[in-house]
């Protein structure tokens, strides 16, 4: 803290009270609450006795007194003042005594005209029932016509290129909207702002959805909101299934609604790919218990990465410990396996990337940028231009959304 921030912080006596934000407290585990403010989707796990202290100082008692209230309770003392300023700190407070403490202006909500109220269905489980048995009945349909299973071939639906690459993108691009759309209703039906935006995890481009505020929801909403993306791509997959049992082989539709299955499924096997953070990776942190499965992983795998491979002796830190020992156990034995498939994972990738990603690419630009001209058809300029759309389009748009995010990342860290 500087010196002029420490002048500026208002004082805490015994006698200060405090008001406090909207929050919202649940009970994680026997000794652990979860405190947040829904509006800055700032969130954090409390023992039992500082869930108490909020929930006193909320009921507006003084410093003391929200003190004694402690110390006749569980019978040890509490630095109260100490407390609040880290509650100030989080943006949890509103006013020290007659000092009103600054508030940053809360991130934006997408789509804020939807309400709770309008996609409360989201969270009915006649909902989940539905979409097991459109599932059930797309498997049904599969066993007793496997070949209506498509390969890679029946993306190419057309013999025009470009036709296929353009139509390929606009409906890819469009059901990834649509499975974030079922994040951030899922997520609005239970209170939560949630918002979307362009992001990449590692070499790929990607739309997130921020839900951060489900921490707060009952765990049957936290799995809902998590798996609706995936449910409304089985959902959409299972319906496109049992249309495609009803047209006539060989037929326009036929081959387009192959094609538009095979995109309705091309995103699932991301999802496990848990490494980089995906829905189903959200999933395994809620129920292995863990707060941040990612960074206490990413933070284990570079100790036990310095122990394999110490820096020079100017370098080291004398005792760096290792940073997994402060978990308690059971989310230290998920932590310390999860940063194996993170190493592994994140490995495989970036190889493949280099191997087979980054070549294909090059080739494809090359081979485009060589197809346009007079000296070609009109099919074969069109197929290029298309190329070059999309793949240059891609890689302009995946660069933007990387420099915006390091660049907010160095702002955050900066302010």
């Amino acid at each position: 803290m500087t010196d002029a921030a420490a002048r500026d912080e208002p004082p805490i006596g015994p006698s200060t009270r405090v008001l406090l934000h909207d929050l919202a407290v649940r009970r994680d585990r026997d000794d652990e609450w979860i405190v947040g403010r829904m509006a800055s989707r700032t969130f954090v796990a409390l023992p039992a006795a500082g869930a108490r202290a909020v929930a006193l100082l909320g009921e507006g008692l003084s410093v003391e007194r929200t003190a004694e209230t402690l110390r006749a309770e569980t019978g040890e003392d509490f630095e109260i003042p100490d407390f609040v300023r880290d509650l100030a700190a989080l943006g949890f407070v509103a006013r020290i005594g007659d000092h009103p403490v600054p508030d940053g202006d809360p991130p934006p909500a997408s789509l804020p005209w939807l309400r709770p109220r309008h996609v409360r269905f989201t969270l009915h489980p006649a909902l989940a029932v539905l979409v097991g048995l459109l599932l059930a009945a797309a498997l049904v349909a599969l066993v007793r016509h496997p070949d209506l299973l498509p390969g890679y071939r029946d993306l190419l639906w057309s013999r025009h290129g470009s036709l296929v690459l353009l139509t390929g993108a606009a409906a890819g691009w469009t059901l990834l909207l649509a499975h974030e759309l079922a994040h951030l209703a899922t997520a609005r039906a239970a209170g939560v702002p949630g918002r979307m935006r362009l992001g990449t995890r590692l070499q790929f481009l990607v739309m997130q959805t921020d839900i951060s505020g489900i921490e707060l929801a009952p765990r049957r909403h936290r799995l809902t909101a998590y798996l609706a993306g995936i449910a409304l791509n089985l959902s959409v997959a299972s319906c496109i299934l049992l249309l495609l049992a009803t047209a006539g082989p060989g037929r326009t539709v036929h081959r387009l609604l192959a094609a538009a299955l095979l995109v309705a499924l091309m995103p699932l096997p991301f999802q496990l790919m848990v490494f980089t953070r995906t829905d189903l990776y959200f999933v395994l942190q809620d129920l292995t218990g863990c707060r941040n499965l990612y960074g206490d992983g990413l933070a284990y795998a570079r100790h036990r990465f310095r122990r394999l491979f110490p820096p020079p002796v100017r370098l080291r830190h004398p005792g760096t410990p290792d940073p997994s020992t402060r978990l308690p156990p059971h989310e230290r034995r998920a932590v310390r396996l999860y940063s194996v498939v993170l190493v592994a994972g994140t490995a495989a990738c970036l190889a493949f990337m280099a191997a087979v990603t980054l070549p294909a690419d090059l080739t494809l630009l090359i081979r485009a940028a060589r197809g346009l001209g007079p000296g070609h058809s009109l099919a074969r300029n069109a197929d290029s231009a298309a190329v070059l759309l999309v793949l240059g389009g891609v890689n302009v748009l995946w660069l933007v959304t990387r420099w915006r995010t390091r660049r907010s990342a160095g702002a955050a860290r900066t302010s």
